[in-house]
């Protein structure tokens, strides 16, 4: 009998209020055996869906035929041609998102062949002039904050080197596979440093590393070395007190080298004491070249303040 369930229907016995729902309930009778008898004849699959509407049946498109009505007698609706059910499923296609196509992985073959290009010939690692030729193709220069921070995605283990396996590990975390890419990505790692700072503590213990020679087993950044990364490290966010310690640096030629935790708080120390180090502690436990920094500048205030006096007296005397 198919899917047509208004086959089944019980007449309900004819009185005078009643006749037309018979008359309609016989023309749906005959709609079934036409709908079944083409089928037989053409010998084609017929798809019906069906919903239920106060119990009775409604055909909700059968190929090529009406759609039957849908009030409570399924009455057959013949100005309405019917959908098949495979018109309602959408084409099978790619998505084309708007996304598509960025943030891809970057190949591991091309990184290689890219590697290559800048590698030194007697060695597997990018040297010094290749690192030179790869920040020409970039566009920046090699003592540039940028140079730094891809440094710091490559996780480099020393300065004017970078490894086969930082280099690609570092592009595939960059998730870019040519220069044009990693041009492409540096602008918005930088902004992210600058902005994030737990990134930029991660980048600013890093140059530390970074700054030392590995290979001679150096444990102590040399002063000059200290002077030039504090430079490059803050060159995007620079703190207050930073070029009044840079100077104390330079004028106490006896300090010949910071320690790791000496170069770690010192991140700590210029958030904290402020610009006029009036929030300076003493009794904390810093390293003791910030007290001798903080004695230092108490003392060039000091002589700031005797010199305006005497100014002063030179005037009033005049």
């Amino acid at each position: 009998m198919g899917n047509c369930f208004s086959c089944f229907k019980v007449p309900v016995p004819p009185n005078p209020s009643t006749i037309s729902s018979l008359e309609k309930d016989k023309e749906e009778k005959e709609l079934c055996g036409i709908l079944h008898s083409s089928r037989d004849i053409q010998n084609l699959p017929v798809t019906v869906v069906e919903s239920q509407v106060n119990g009775n049946s409604k055909s909700a498109g059968i190929s090529g035929f009406p759609v039957v009505g849908s009030d409570n007698f399924g009455s057959l609706h013949r100005d309405k041609m019917s959908r098949t059910f495979y018109s309602r499923i959408p084409p099978l296609g790619r998505s084309t998102s708007a996304s598509e196509g960025k943030g891809k992985e970057a190949s591991e073959s091309k990184l290689n062949t890219l590697f290559e290009q800048y590698k030194d010939n007697n060695e597997d690692a990018m040297l010094a002039d290749g690192i030179e030729r790869l920040c020409v193709d970039l566009n920046v220069s090699p003592d540039e904050f940028k140079v730094l921070v891809l440094a710091w995605r490559f996780n480099a283990e020393q300065m004017c080197r970078f490894t086969r396996p930082e280099f690609v590990n570092g592009c595939r975390a960059l998730r870019a596979d040519s220069t044009k890419a990693i041009q492409a990505r540096l602008p918005e790692v930088v902004a992210e440093v600058a902005k994030n700072p737990d990134m930029f503590k991660d980048l600013y213990r890093f140059t530390f590393r970074f700054g030392l020679d590995s290979e001679s087993g150096q444990r102590i950044l040399p002063s000059e070395m200290a002077v030039c990364l504090w430079r490059l490290v803050f060159s995007v966010r620079e703190p207050a007190i930073l070029s009044r310690w840079l100077f104390f640096l330079d004028s106490h030629p006896h300090v010949r080298g910071i320690p790791r935790d000496t170069w770690n708080m010192f991140l700590n120390f210029s958030e904290v004491v402020g610009e006029d180090l009036s929030s300076y502690d003493d009794t904390e436990a810093w390293p003791s070249l910030f007290d001798d920094f903080v004695e230092f500048e108490n003392d060039q205030a000091n002589q700031n303040i005797s010199k305006d006096r005497d100014g002063m007296i030179k005037q009033d005397c005049d």
